[in-house]
């Protein structure tokens, strides 16, 4: 398995892992205003970068290059912030609303990486 397919997976199990005490303290504190950030962090998280990891698993040949690196950390750093910068917005914390959208178009900006990396690997 390429290296950047584990990288993926690690990361992707914490975000599980969050994921689930962020729903976790919502049901005890029957506060479920966090709902938003709960289901992006298991997404955008958990599941996008299990794709991610899966894909690359699949296609060793283009897991190596520049642009795979650089994508990981792209997107991975985009959902790092953006989630609890989300969590804090939707938890009464008005002043980290440009924090979720600068986030959310450095996401974006991973998303469109990565739909190039599936383009190049279809034309190889």
């Amino acid at each position: 398995m390429p290296n950047i397919s584990r990288m993926y997976f690690i990361t992707a199990i914490c975000f599980l892992v969050a994921g689930i005490l962020v729903g976790l303290h919502m049901s005890i504190t029957q506060n479920f205003a966090a709902t938003g950030a709960h289901a992006h962090t298991n997404l955008l998280g958990w599941v996008t970068m299990s794709i991610f990891g899966t894909f690359h698993a699949l296609n060793p040949r283009g897991a190596g290059t520049r642009l795979a690196k650089a994508q990981y950390y792209v997107y991975t750093g985009g959902v790092i912030v953006m989630t609890p910068a989300l969590y804090l917005l939707l938890t009464g914390n008005p002043s980290m609303g440009p924090v979720v959208a600068v986030s959310s178009f450095v996401v974006f900006a991973g998303v469109l990486m990565f739909a190039a990396i599936i383009f190049r690997a279809r034309a190889e």
